[in-house]
């Protein structure tokens, strides 16, 4: 467990906060192409701890094989949309916050909390995410 948590701690100290016009330039890489994808969300085990009262809530998708046709990118920072259209519907992310792009061509995209918590990832590569 904890060397997950320094996995992913160190990973999100190499994001940076997400700029519109790099993410769409990168997104143009995986356009038309059959690419996997990992889409995850959550309000994670600790929400109970801090007084919500509401039902802990997730999705969890990965190397689910897509094609997109178009892609697009909305919001202020702190709080942006990713969407791909597909040939037959949408896959889209809300709430993103920061991005990197891999040596291995990969480009991840979070939101965080203002803790630092992971609430949503959307990750695109041309290879299964390990």
């Amino acid at each position: 467990m904890v060397k997950h948590i320094v996995k992913y701690v160190w990973r999100y100290m190499k994001m940076k906060p997400i700029e519109v016009e790099k993410v769409e330039n990168l997104l143009l890489n995986y356009k038309n192409k059959d690419i996997y994808v990992h889409l995850e969300t959550t309000n994670g085990a600790y929400a109970s701890h801090f007084g919500n009262q509401g039902v802990n809530v997730g999705a969890y998708i990965r190397n689910a094989k897509v094609k997109f046709i178009e892609s697009d990118i909305k919001g202020e920072q702190g709080a942006f949309r990713v969407g791909l259209k597909l040939e037959t519907g949408w896959v889209y992310a809300e709430g993103l916050t920061d991005f990197e792009y891999t040596d291995e061509d990969q480009l991840l995209l979070a939101g965080h909390d203002t803790d630092g918590r992971l609430t949503v990832a959307l990750q695109l590569s041309e290879n299964p995410f390990k």
